[in-house]
């Protein structure tokens, strides 16, 4: 386990704290649209606490994984997607 506080935090968290490859300018876009869009989130908000903060970031997490439809995953939403794959992969589960 790293010492760094945001490892520690996240390991506090049950988080699993990853890194992108280097040299992938694919995958650091999508890390950068994803912040992005949190940024917007944050920006249209007006939070007076850690737990609004908490309960914002909690809610945007819900939309994005059940209403909001990704282009890479080919305009369906992230639940959508692990609901397909798991029907294929049945023997996995």
């Amino acid at each position: 386990m790293s010492n760094h506080l945001l490892d520690q935090v996240c390991a506090q968290d049950n988080i699993q704290h990853r890194l992108i490859k280097l040299d992938r300018p694919q995958t650091n876009g999508m890390v950068e649209r994803f912040n992005g869009r949190i940024h917007e989130v944050l920006l249209q908000s007006r939070l007076h606490t850690a737990a609004q903060l908490k309960e914002g970031l909690t809610h945007y997490r819900c939309l994005y994984n059940h209403h909001i439809p990704q282009k890479n995953l080919g305009h369906l939403t992230p639940t959508q997607t692990l609901k397909n794959w798991q029907q294929i992969q049945l023997n996995f589960f």
